[in-house]
């Protein structure tokens, strides 16, 4: 298994958990092999690996996945999900199980999820109202999504790889960039990111996925030991991300000094509101998934 995160976050330790319990269920049959840090690449080199059969899982995200299947765009529409307890209804019911199976035909399937928190944007400068965001360079992920509802917002979106991102912030390369607090702190951006909107704009969770040829490999029983582990780790990083982003949070206030600034979130999801209507047209499968997320919130 591949994942681009350090040791010590929450989703690490989550797989680590994961591959204790899969020992456990299999009796030794089947073990989990980690490599932190992006040692075998990238997300998307990683699941490109996980995709030809090369590398058994990887660790990605939902905008990187809109590279191998469209559907995925749904997980990044802005403010979909209403709240946190919102998000894992849906992810852990039969939309989550949809979602699994869409790259089902492409070499690759989902596992289960990790959350990542609500992104929301962190900058050199105060970001109030969508008007401050106006020909603000903003680092986002190579995705589409993103990309459409930063420019929805008036600023201006360059794709950046996150390990360069210090730098361009340092440099003036970008303005600013949108994640959760815990990016924040870990990759050291409130040195020089002072200010943190608390916009939540998405809730783009991780997602394990596991290769094809892999799980032909694995009997129906260790197949169930796999999904068991798997969503028993999801349940442990769902409180351990929560005690992390809190920690985040006080660190960047009393360490780096960084504002945490509330604002009216209703303004920005306005703005954004065509990207919505625009991914639902895209497919059947788009619009039935986004209503379902839609009803569920109701």
């Amino acid at each position: 298994m591949s994942h681009n995160l350090t040791t010590d976050h929450s989703v690490h330790k989550a797989m680590a958990m994961m591959g204790e319990r899969l020992s456990e269920l299999t009796n030794g049959a089947v073990t989990l092999r980690i490599y932190p840090g992006a040692q075998l690449g990238t997300q998307r080199e990683s699941v490109e690996l996980v995709q030809r059969g090369i590398l058994d899982m990887a660790k990605t995200n939902a905008s990187e996945l809109e590279a191998f299947d469209p559907v995925f765009s749904v997980l990044n529409v802005p403010y979909l999900f209403t709240s946190r307890d919102h998000f894992y209804q849906a992810l852990t019911g039969e939309i989550g199980r949809e979602l699994f199976q869409a790259s089902r035909n492409r070499g690759f399937e989902g596992v289960t999820f990790y959350d990542s928190g609500a992104r929301s944007f962190y900058a050199t400068r105060p970001i109030h109202t969508p008007d401050d965001l106006y020909n603000m360079k903003i680092r986002v992920q190579p995705s589409a999504t993103a990309i459409a509802m930063t420019q929805l917002l008036g600023a201006s979106p360059t794709p950046l790889d996150f390990g360069d991102l210090y730098t361009a912030l340092q440099q003036g390369v970008v303005d600013g960039a949108e994640n959760n607090p815990t990016a924040l702190v870990t990759a050291n951006h409130g040195e020089v990111s002072k200010f943190f909107t608390l916009d939540e704009h998405t809730r783009v969770p991780d997602m394990l996925v596991i290769s094809s040829k892999a799980l032909e490999r694995l009997s129906s029983a260790q197949r169930e030991a796999l999904y068991q582990a798997a969503h028993e780790s999801m349940m442990f990083q769902k409180d351990a991300w929560e005690s992390a982003s809190e920690q985040a949070i006080a660190t960047a206030k009393a360490d780096m000094g960084v504002e945490f600034i509330q604002v009216d979130q209703a303004l920005f999801a306005d703005r954004t509101r065509p990207l919505r209507n625009d991914i639902a047209a895209q497919s059947a499968q788009s619009k039935k998934m986004i209503q379902k997320i839609e009803r569920l919130s109701a």
